[in-house]
This record gives C-alpha cells, sequence and structure tokens, in this order.
C-alpha cells in the first residue's frame, strides 16, 4: 500500500477551513497594507539559490532538492521564496515601478530536513517582500503586517525577537572576533559547529544542538560592533516599535539561516503553542538584488510556515468557520421521481441553495439518514404519493416537522428560499 512521501501532509477535508480561514485573513492583511500578489516558479535553475542563500548554509549544503533536468540543467525546488521574488523583479524591470514594491504569495517550498510536528519537507509558506526602500519605517511596517494578521487570526502574547545582523561594513569585524572566540572551544561544539567555524561563523549562533548553547551564552554580541550606520537603523526602528506599543525583545543569538540577510532580523513569538514559540520569522536583504546581478535594491521580509499556524491554531483553540454544508438534500423513490428530483436538484444549486442527492437508488429511509448525515437542514422527499398528488414533501430534519409543497420549480424552489431567510 503507498502512503504519502515522508516529510508530506495530506490536508483533508476536515482540516480545509482551517487552511481556507487562514487564506482570507492573509488577503484581508495584505490588501489594508497595499500588498499586490506575485507567483513564481517552483522550481529555478541551482544557481540562484546557491548564489542568493549562500553556500555553507544548511539549506544550500544539506536541504536543496536539486537534479539535472533533461535539458541537461542545474534545477533546485524552491526552497525559500525570497530569492526567486528578487531574481523576477530584477528580470521585470520592477525597479521603474513606484518604490518600494510590496509583494506576497503563498505556496510550496521544499526542503530535505528532520521531520518533526508543524516541519515538513514539503510545507506551504506565506510570504511577504517589500522592496526598494531602506527607511525603517517600512521594516516597522512588514513587521506590523505580521502582528496584524497573527493577532487577527486569534494567537495571544504577540512579542517581536530581534536582532541587527549588520553590513558589509561592520560585519567582518565581529565574524573575526566570533571566530577567535570560538577557536578557544573548538573541542567542545558539535561536528556541524567545526564546519560552519570554517565556512559560515555567523550560522554559529544558530545551533540548535544542546551542548554547544553554553558556548552561544558566552559569545561576543554582534550589537557591540555595529557601525554607525547600522546602529542608527536599529535604534530608529526601536523607536518605532515603542511608539507603536509593540513588544520586543533583542536576542542576540537570532540570525537567522540565509547569507542575504543584513540589518534587521526579526520573528514573531506567541505564547502557549509548545517549544517552538516562533510562528514567522524575516529580515532585510540589502545585498541580494546585487548578488544576483542587480543594481543595489534594500528589501525586507518575512515567511510563516502555514502548516505550522495550522497547528498552533488548534493547539490555542481558535475556533475558525466550518466547511459549507449543504441546506437541502433529495430523497427519491423510482425512477419518475429521481429524473424530477436531478430538474430540481439543479434548480435549486442554479438559484444558490446549496443542495444534493443520494446515490444508487437506496431506500427512502437510507436516503433520509444519509440526508440527515450530510448537514442538511431539509430533506426534500419524493415518494410514490407525493409523485401521484404533483407535490413534495419538506422535512426540517432537526425539528422533524413536515409540509407539502407543489411539485412546480419556482413552487419548490422558492418555498425554500423563504425558509432558508428566515433563518438568517
Amino acid at each position: 500500500m503507498f502512503t504519502a512521501p515522508r516529510g508530506t501532509l495530506d490536508i483533508l477535508p476536515e482540516d480545509q477551513p482551517y487552511w481556507q480561514y487562514l487564506h482570507q485573513e492573509i488577503l484581508k492583511v495584505t490588501a489594508l497594507y497595499g500588498y499586490q500578489r506575485i507567483d513564481v516558479p517552483i522550481f529555478e535553475d541551482t544557481a540562484l539559490y546557491v548564489r542568493g542563500v549562500g553556500e555553507g548554509t544548511d539549506i544550500v549544503d544539506k536541504e536543496m532538492y536539486s537534479f539535472v533536468d533533461k535539458g541537461n540543467r542545474e534545477i533546485t525546488l524552491r526552497p525559500e521564496f525570497t530569492a526567486g521574488v528578487m531574481r523576477a523583479y530584477i528580470q521585470h524591470g520592477m525597479k521603474s515601478r513606484p518604490q518600494p514594491v510590496k509583494l506576497y504569495t503563498t505556496g510550496p517550498i521544499f526542503r530535505y530536513e528532520r521531520v518533526q510536528a508543524g516541519r515538513y519537507r514539503q510545507h506551504t509558506q506565506f510570504d511577504i517582500e517589500c522592496i526598494g526602500e531602506m527607511d525603517p519605517a517600512v521594516d516597522l511596517e512588514v513587521m506590523s503586517m505580521a502582528w496584524h494578521l497573527f493577532s487577527n487570526l486569534g494567537f495571544q502574547g504577540l512579542a517581536f525577537q530581534l536582532n541587527s545582523t549588520g553590513c558589509p561594513a561592520c560585519r567582518p569585524a565581529y565574524i573575526q572576533v566570533l571566530v577567535s572566540y570560538y577557536r578557544q572551544h573548538e573541542g567542545e561544539i558539535c561536528e556541524d559547529c567545526k564546519r560552519r567555524l570554517v565556512r559560515n561563523p555567523l550560522r554559529l549562533l544558530d545551533c540548535k544542538v544542546e551542548t554547544c548553547q553554553p558556548i552561544i551564552a558566552g559569545a561576543p554580541h554582534i550589537g557591540d560592533y555595529l557601525c554607525p550606520e547600522c546602529r542608527e537603523h536599529l535604534d530608529t526602528l526601536r523607536a518605532y516599535l515603542d511608539a507603536l506599543g509593540r513588544p520586543y525583545t533583542i536576542n542576540h543569538r537570532l540570525v537567522r539561516g540565509l547569507d542575504y540577510y543584513t540589518k534587521t532580523v526579526f520573528e514573531v513569538w506567541a505564547q502557549g503553542i509548545g517549544a517552538q514559540n516562533a510562528i514567522c520569522g524575516g529580515g532585510r536583504y540589502d545585498g541580494l538584488a546585487q548578488a544576483l546581478g542587480g543594481d543595489p535594491t534594500p528589501g525586507i521580509g518575512f515567511g510563516s510556515g502555514m502548516e505550522r499556524l495550522v497547528l498552533a491554531m488548534k493547539e490555542q483553540g481558535i475556533a475558525v468557520p466550518g466547511a459549507p454544508m449543504p441546506q437541502v438534500a433529495f430523497v427519491y423513490l423510482g425512477y419518475e421521481a429521481k429524473v424530477r428530483a436531478l430538474q430540481l436538484l439543479n434548480d435549486c444549486r442554479q438559484r444558490g441553495i446549496r443542495a444534493t442527492i443520494g446515490f444508487g437508488d437506496r431506500s427512502l429511509r437510507a436516503q433520509l439518514r444519509a440526508a440527515d448525515r450530510s448537514g442538511a437542514r431539509y430533506a426534500v422527499i419524493l415518494g410514490e404519493e407525493e409523485m401521484a398528488h404533483g407535490e413534495a414533501t419538506v422535512q426540517d430534519l432537526r425539528s422533524e416537522t413536515e409540509a407539502r409543497v407543489r411539485l412546480s420549480q419556482s413552487a419548490l424552489v422558492n418555498a425554500l428560499l423563504a425558509r432558508l431567510a428566515a433563518e438568517v
């Protein structure tokens, strides 16, 4: 028997209301902030991610799904959105548009990583990108957008984790100090950190291995090595957050997992959702456009795993509207009644009534049980007696009361519309 590949998820009908609700709230918030949808390919040239995300990152070194296609091209299933969105920004000359260009998207991303609750090898991400403006007020807007969405969804105890990863002017000096510190503890760190020490030292602060935590706790803080420009950017953003009353904590070990981040990095944490408090993460990527062959172009964005959000919504007991149930179920006995029921079923749907019918010519009793289980409010019964008198029996499946209605199209559909309107 086949099963879904490890690290993938079937989203069953009973879970669809969470996803529909999430998509609806995303549409509301993106419209409110003036963001437009963009869709980029599920696969790109491998070099796009190697150059954009960075060699030495876990994504490029360990997690990408890469292959050579039939044209002998190196292709990778997208492991994140930002590099592809920036590629589209450059390719389509979006710099000529009013800046910043505000974009959002949703869709699957692919990473070969350790499977755990809320984390899959194929997962769906909600992604925000704001490209073309350096003002810290843009950082505030992007962060506020995340806050607004998660607040609307019903998450409690929201707070920002905030840091700066500096820029090419000040980061090298910090990395030199960080490497020097870690050289003194090289025998105490994990094998991955020994590799990071050589290839990507900033990722040392992102290690989750328990034995490395005391070393991380004693590491120098990048905030002590920021240049005046980066310091001013962070201080201004903090002043804006204070003005809006948004709680935040400076987290010196927050560096995110991608090379293109500069200056602002942040996460949104929520209380009561288990060990993984973060429900989104992002930051500024002012050097990414140049790395991809474009002009210097600042940008900032965030991503949030939607499977993780649905799981957290369930853990917090957040109620969502259920899937629409049928309003009317047709029940029939005999061929002529079935033909008439199919006609009336079509008439109801044309008038906007959610209607269903049983199949397979089962007994009236079996069809009525199925109608009740479907969640329909009314059953329209066409039995031998009803057909003989040119009528239908409309049964209220909640109160079990019945009424006879003439079997003409307008009479029955209008009667059903009137009953349904009276419930609103």
